[in-house]
């Protein structure tokens, strides 16, 4: 079950930005679960030139089959032109919260 979870890595410029984009994606069960994590430095190259900045790192939980969909919600919603998107498979978990991952990141379906 492990291999159907993703933990999907997304810089973003402000926590507000980070924070509201983050609540969608949960709202829109695009993803399980996500966590900000505040005031990381970023040094990066970008067009040509090494550049800094504090960013908010959001890490996003969803399963293998919705994460098609949370990267097409990310790149629609990201204020950069090149948003970091990096989606890691898990070797490993609790399979408890993995079954909760997996059941959380799939939409409610409404009659």
């Amino acid at each position: 079950m492990s291999n159907e979870v993703r933990v999907v890595f997304c810089t973003f410029p402000d926590p507000e930005t980070a924070h509201q984009t983050a609540r969608d994606a949960v709202e829109q069960q695009y993803a399980a679960c996500a966590n900000l994590v505040a005031s990381v430095q970023s040094i990066y190259r970008w067009r040509g030139q090494v550049e800094q900045a504090d960013e908010t790192l959001v890490l996003f939980k969803t399963s293998a089959a919705r994460y098609p969909d949370l990267e097409a919600f990310l790149v629609r919603s990201h204020p950069y032109e090149v948003p970091e998107i990096i989606a890691l498979a898990l070797s490993a978990g609790s399979a408890a919260y993995l079954r909760w991952v997996i059941d959380n990141s799939t939409p409610t379906v409404r009659s």
